[in-house]
C-alpha cells in the first residue's frame, strides 16, 4: 500500500467543468487535527465514510504521507462529535482529462465561491493535460488546503 499522495491543486477560472465530469458526490468533513505535521480527517461522502491521516508536505507541497480507511458512517459520525469548530462541505466533480482524472471540489457555506482542482500524479515531475477551465496553480499554499480552509475560510480574506 503506497502512503505517499503525490498531487497538485489549482484554482478553477469557470464552471466549464461540470459539463464534462463523469460522476460527482456531495463531502462533508471535519478534522479530529487540523495540525498541518499531522492532519487527522473523518470524511462522509455518499454512503461511504473514512478516517484518514495526512502527514506535512514536502518543500514544494507536492508531496506528503497519506493514510486512508474505510470507517462506517455511523462512526464517522460519532467522531464528527470530537472534531474542531469549522467544518467541509463540498461537491467533488471527476473530470477526466487525458490519462488523468481531476478532482474538483465546488465549496459551500464558508468557503463559498472557492473551486479547486486536484490531480493526483505517479512522480512530482509527471506530464499532464491541462484542461481550459485550470486556473492558477496553488500547490503549496496552506491557505488551500482543506484543514486550514476549516479553519480560515475563503470568505475571510
Amino acid at each position: 500500500m503506497a502512503m505517499l499522495e503525490i498531487e497538485r491543486k489549482f484554482l478553477v477560472n469557470n464552471p466549464g467543468f461540470k459539463a464534462e465530469a463523469f460522476s460527482q458526490s456531495e463531502i462533508r468533513q471535519g478534522y479530529l487535527s487540523s495540525n498541518p505535521a499531522r492532519a487527522v480527517r473523518v470524511r462522509i461522502t455518499g454512503d461511504q465514510a473514512f478516517l484518514t491521516i495526512k502527514g506535512a508536505s514536502d518543500a514544494g507541497g507536492t508531496t506528503r504521507f497519506e493514510w486512508e480507511k474505510e470507517i462506517s458512517v455511523d462512526e464517522a459520525r460519532e467522531l464528527f462529535k470530537l472534531c474542531e469548530p469549522g467544518s467541509i462541505h463540498k461537491t467533488r466533480y471527476y473530470v477526466k482529462a487525458g490519462k488523468h482524472t481531476y478532482e474538483v471540489d465546488e465549496f459551500y457555506g464558508d468557503n463559498e465561491g472557492l473551486v479547486l482542482a486536484e490531480i493526483e500524479l505517479e512522480t512530482a515531475d509527471q506530464h499532464f493535460d491541462k484542461p481550459d477551465w485550470l486556473g492558477e496553480e496553488v500547490t503549496g499554499d496552506n491557505r488551500y488546503y482543506n484543514s486550514q480552509l476549516s479553519k480560515n475560510p475563503y470568505t475571510s480574506w
